[in-house]
């Protein structure tokens, strides 16, 4: 037998994420590094924590933070190490979030680099990316015979989704034992009869999903054969209908298949959003509403100008921004106080409502560890 692999996911919501972005205070404690969901050897992971929450002591102590409140960040710290209950449980990262007064952690499907920080903020920039990419999507598994939706999140296994009135399939949604049944009504007999009927059955299903999905906005990701494919596609009025799909009748296929299916979808769709924004920052490029130097984004996100920002989510600068002016002071040594300018950088873009984009480096445009568009010119 195999190792058990098993994956447990808790992804923060937006309050969560915004609630870590407003903390301020003394010894605030980061910890991120990539694990294994493979419960026989996570004891490494376990180890690695230690050594980082080590790490972490030890700049709290040089930092001159009260020996008091020194000891309840450790004793936060030691107790997690200690919970074997929770090392038998991960995902791909662990992201810690420690103080005096408590601790938070979040299994996050995506790897991400290890990394401990210590400031007066929390470092939150490696945790958007599994915001920026929730792999989360709905499955319609459409054939004549039967429908059923499906949501796919990282957190769950795929599950079904009640839809009220939604048809069972194509004949009773014409209220007939077979769609292939001779109907007295010449228009409705034949090839193009049966193409008639289904596109009626496609039509009750669009009706049907409308109030489900009515203000979602994730892909909703297409399993069927054709022609009822294209037939769908016709009348669907769902705006988030993905444009690849999942090929063949997926009446043989169970929902845990369709939902592993729907992953390269997912990426494909992800991608082609890299692609559209980068076209988007080529074209505010030529009218000066973009920005790559450090100093000018941090100007930006500080007057609230960015639209989207992208960050590399494996880049770290330290140093500080000033809270009025914007200006960047970077600190190459780390000093006690120092925190991630990229991470604070998404902070001001995240809390002016702007869209942070938490990437690796090859999608950053300009080839530096972020950029942006912007509203307007600064």
């Amino acid at each position: 037998m195999g190792d058990e692999l098993a994956l447990h996911t808790d992804i923060p919501s937006s309050g969560e994420i915004e609630r870590l972005l407003e903390r301020r205070g003394e010894g605030l404690v980061s910890i991120y590094l990539p694990t294994t969901p493979v419960t026989p050897v996570a004891d490494g992971d376990r180890i690695a924590f230690k050594n980082l929450a080590r790490d972490a002591v030890a700049e709290l102590r040089a930092g001159g933070l009260p020996a008091r409140e020194l000891e309840e960040v450790e004793s936060e710290l030691d107790d997690l190490h200690d919970d074997d209950g929770f090392w038998t449980e991960l995902s791909h990262s662990l992201a810690v979030f420690a103080t005096a007064e408590g601790l938070r952690s979040f299994r996050l499907p995506n790897r991400l680099t290890a990394a401990v920080q210590v400031a007066d903020r929390f470092y939150v920039k490696p945790l958007l990316r599994a915001v920026t990419f929730p792999q989360t999507a709905f499955v319609l598994a459409l054939a004549e015979g039967s429908v059923r939706l499906l949501e796919v999140t990282p957190d769950l296994p795929t599950f079904g989704v009640k839809v009220p009135d939604l048809p069972s399939d194509a004949a009773s949604a014409a209220g007939k034992s077979s769609i292939t049944d001779r109907s007295p009504a010449r228009r409705l007999q034949g090839t193009e009869g049966r193409k008639t009927l289904v596109r009626s059955y496609a039509r009750a299903v669009d009706r049907a999903l409308r109030p489900v999905l009515t203000g979602q906005s994730v892909p909703l990701i297409l399993a069927a054969a054709q022609p009822i494919d294209s037939i769908f596609r016709a009348v669907n009025t769902y705006p988030h209908l993905a444009g690849p799909t999942i090929e063949g009748s997926p009446e043989g296929r169970t929902d845990a298949e369709l939902g592993e299916a729907a992953r390269p979808v997912l990426d494909h769709i992800y991608a082609e959003e890299l692609r559209r924004l980068g076209d988007r920052f080529d074209e505010r490029s030529a009218a000066g509403r973009t920005a790559v130097e450090i100093n000018d984004l941090a100007r930006a996100a500080t007057f609230g100008a960015v639209e989207t920002l992208f960050v590399d989510i494996d880049s770290n600068l330290a140093g500080t921004i000033d809270e009025e002016t914007g200006r960047v002071t970077l600190d190459p040594d780390d000093q006690p106080g120092d925190y991630g300018v990229l991470d604070e950088l998404a902070r001001r873009t995240l809390l002016a409502d702007g869209r942070v984009m938490a990437v690796r480096a090859a999608d950053v445009p300009g080839a530096g560890a972020a950029a942006a568009i912007l509203r307007y010119p600064v």
